[in-house]
């Protein structure tokens, strides 16, 4: 496996029929303001968009962001396209209004990292630093 040059590519979405965007954009915006490139997809995303968007732009990363209850359905959907994709060296992560007791069946299925409400955009900067791409050896 080749060390990708350049800054961590991600892309963030909002997949399903949440118009709540807030939260995406700041997540946006503290991961472009540490020096990587994000690739916003907007409001109403299907998952094939998302996943789509994701190849196409070389992404390393898709940030998922769901506040509609749907997040059983929409990250399982990412993760079985990433498959059927062959990209499944995509790291998926995500965050929003999603229950304690669903966090386990949701990285068993693998979802690498689930941010909850009360999740610094510090936190979830490092995280990404640290897990998406793997640092080169020298």
């Amino acid at each position: 496996m080749s060390v990708a040059a350049g800054p961590i590519r991600v892309v963030v979405a909002k997949p399903g029929l949440d118009g709540h965007d807030r939260g995406a954009k700041v997540i946006a915006r503290a991961l472009r303001d540490a020096g990587m490139e994000v690739i916003y997809t907007g409001l109403h995303q299907t998952p094939e968009q998302v996943v789509d968007t994701a190849i196409q732009e070389d992404a390393e990363a898709i940030g998922l962001s769901i506040l509609s209850g749907a997040h059983n359905t929409l990250f399982a959907r990412v993760i079985e396209l990433l498959a059927e994709r062959d990209a499944q060296d995509i790291v998926v992560f995500g965050g929003g209004i999603i229950p304690e007791a669903d966090i386990p069946a949701l990285k068993e299925k693998g979802v690498a990292e689930i941010f909850t409400p009360g999740a610094t955009t510090a936190s979830i900067v490092d995280w990404v630093q640290a897990h998406v791409r793997t640092p080169a050896v020298s």
